[in-house]
């Protein structure tokens, strides 16, 4: 089954080399265990456009779905048994990124 583990955050910036190094070393150890789907960091909050097009036009607003004090700054997809395997990796995705993170499967 399949997974979307969302980082979530509540600072403008990066992660700092020290998050990142151990962020690598997490994300290799899911290749090895087959556990590794897909990854990825998004942008700042204010980089989003949210697009509604369900009437007649097409509204485009700048900006962020919701504006909040933390927002998801990046995600792994991965692949595991069971919820209690997900959630067992998405502590440690925790530990290694230094942020919150929240587990919730594909249907």
């Amino acid at each position: 089954m399949q997974y979307l583990v969302s980082v979530i955050f509540d600072h403008a910036g990066l992660a700092t080399p020290d998050e990142d190094a151990q962020i690598d070393v997490f994300n290799d150890r899911l290749v090895a265990e087959g556990h590794w789907v897909f990854a990825g960091g998004l942008a700042a909050p204010s980089s989003a456009t949210v697009i509604d097009n369900r009437g007649e036009e097409a509204l485009v607003t700048d900006g962020p779905f919701l504006e909040s004090k933390e927002f998801i700054a990046g995600f792994w997809i991965i692949e595991a048994a069971d919820l209690d395997v997900a959630l067992r990796l998405a502590a440690e995705g925790s530990r290694a990124c230094n942020r919150k993170v929240e587990v919730r499967p594909f249907q």
